[in-house]
């Protein structure tokens, strides 16, 4: 989606459903869902009929990828988790609060550095190379 919103800030006509579904390899259904999300937050606007589709709604430079993050929900941003199939077994409850006090403090850290870093530092960095 990060790189969407970038290409989106340079085209000249709004991007359909269908073209952003094309560059995610993915349903147009599924664009519009994600898209609402980013909308209601106000990152992104919508116009519909002839001529319609998703346009930025803020500059790049005004949009971080945290801010993107809580717009799609706060997904968990590490894939690595728990088991609980031994629910009453002590090294696995105390394995599993370590792990689990470990995840929150780096997911915090990686938040807050997503708060740092605006899509116009994704677009500078890919223009530079």
């Amino acid at each position: 989606m990060l790189h969407v919103l970038i290409h989106m800030d340079s085209l000249d006509a709004p991007a359909t459903s269908d073209t952003i579904a094309a560059m995610l390899n993915t349903n147009p259904v599924v664009v519009r869902r994600t898209m609402a999300g980013l909308r209601e937050q106000g990152y992104v606007q919508s116009g519909k009929g002839h001529g319609g589709g998703w346009v930025l709604a803020r500059p790049l430079h005004a949009i971080t990828l945290r801010d993107i993050h809580h717009a799609l929900g706060d997904p968990p941003v590490f894939a690595l988790g728990t088991t609980d199939e031994h629910a009453d077994c002590l090294i696995e409850r105390a394995v599993n609060a370590t792990l689990g006090d470990a995840m929150r403090a780096a997911e915090a850290l990686l938040l807050e550095r997503f708060g740092q870093v605006t899509l116009a530092d994704l677009a500078a960095n890919a223009c530079g190379r």
